[in-house]
């Protein structure tokens, strides 16, 4: 998989959030992930009423599906990060979490504010697609 971003100066500096404006790739499969919330593998919520703990939980959940995919979390190139309305003033966690886990030639991101995710506990949710080989 070859994959490329790009971040023109005719668009707003969107790496300092922990995203790239477009990202370019190719591959040979692609993988598309259901969104990730901060469920560990027994079901338990991790970081009850806690962005952070759940923006870093989502994340490596998406981590462990990626590889389970065949790939690495380079080869994500877009994602779909849906936050509970009243949990949007503390966005600084989920930048601090995708500079984190996506440090070089970081994906897409899409960042929307809902009501409510499937469950109550859920504060955060995230859905990627990556390109594979």
């Amino acid at each position: 998989m070859t994959k490329k971003s790009l971040n023109p100066d005719s668009l707003f500096a969107s790496q300092q959030y922990g995203f790239s404006q477009i990202v370019v790739a190719q591959g040979n499969r692609a993988a598309y992930f259901s969104g990730q919330v901060a469920w560990d593998e027994k079901q338990n919520i991790v970081g009850e009423n806690d962005l952070r703990a759940q923006v870093w939980q989502s994340l490596e959940n998406l981590k462990r599906a990626v590889i389970e995919a065949g790939g690495t979390l380079k080869n994500i190139v877009a994602m779909r990060i849906y936050i509970v309305d009243k949990w949007m003033e503390e966005s600084e966690f989920v930048s601090d979490g995708l500079k984190c886990f996506f440090p070089n030639e970081p994906p897409t991101a899409t960042w929307i504010g809902v009501s409510s995710l499937a469950r109550p506990e859920f504060l955060i949710e995230i859905e990627a697609t990556a390109i594979l080989d």
